[in-house]
């Protein structure tokens, strides 16, 4: 068993509101130089750059894991989470076909940039992926298990795009065992109104849209490693959180 420094929400230059900086190579040497172990890259309601990405953390080192920041229906940001990468592009592809299609506009949400595995840019993305989606809370969980995922609320301790700001609670369906917080230091108070978040293992993860939005190593998972690879890594991950 060994420690490894996590943090599973960030953004690349394919989401609006981050910067055209977040390229892949970026991301993947700036978490490097953070300390940290494994990675997942989380765009608004895609996963089109998490190729780009995983080459960029071969090459640093890092333990890449593919996922998207989803926003449903009543616009709560949840997180989506793949073992595998071609489990993670068919689920975008099943998202793309429920998106509500909006054309972006880049003097107000930034551009929406898809990169090679060398930072070239390669395309963009014509509609607006901070929306919401047409799929519902209850619906999320459904879809991300089809393609062998695991999915949990974002930042339960913002206003914006919390489960808990739009909600008021934890629903009862669908049953979340997991929880993203933001800020570290809001866990007791949110404990002490939500005691739902006693049964819920809860992660810490930076949401960066900014390179100096990555934090330095500070929380992490214990996980077998013995004989290492980074795959079976990451499926140590998945079991731990969850996942088939």
């Amino acid at each position: 068993m060994n420690r490894y420094y996590y943090d599973l929400h960030i953004h690349s230059c394919l989401s609006p509101c981050a910067d055209n900086d977040m390229t892949p190579n970026n991301i993947a040497g700036m978490a490097a130089l953070a300390g940290l172990n494994i990675v997942a890259l989380t765009d608004h309601n895609s996963c089109r750059n998490c190729p780009a990405f995983f080459a960029a953390a071969k090459r640093q080192g890092i333990i890449p894991v593919a996922g998207m920041e989803l926003t449903t229906a009543e616009d709560i940001h949840v997180i989506c989470l793949f073992e595998k990468l071609e489990d993670a592009l068919r689920f975008n592809d099943e998202v793309d076909s429920l998106r509500i299609r909006i054309p972006n506009r880049t003097d107000i949400f930034g551009d929406q940039l898809l990169t090679d595995k060398n930072d070239e840019v390669i395309g963009t993305e014509p509609d607006l992926l901070s929306n919401a989606t047409q799929l519902m809370l209850d619906q999320v969980p459904v879809l991300v298990q089809k393609h062998r995922g695991i999915c949990y609320p974002a930042h339960v301790d913002r206003e914006s795009n919390g489960i808990l700001s739009i909600l008021g609670a934890f629903p009862q369906t669908p049953d979340f065992a997991i929880a993203e917080f933001h800020d570290t230091e809001k866990q007791e108070a949110y404990r002490a109104k939500h005691p739902k978040l006693e049964q819920m293992r809860t992660v810490v993860s930076s949401d960066a849209h900014y390179l100096w939005d990555i934090r330095d190593k500070a929380h992490f998972f214990e996980l077998e490693d013995e004989p290492y690879s980074s795959d079976f890594v990451r499926e140590r991950l998945f079991r731990l959180l969850g996942g088939t």
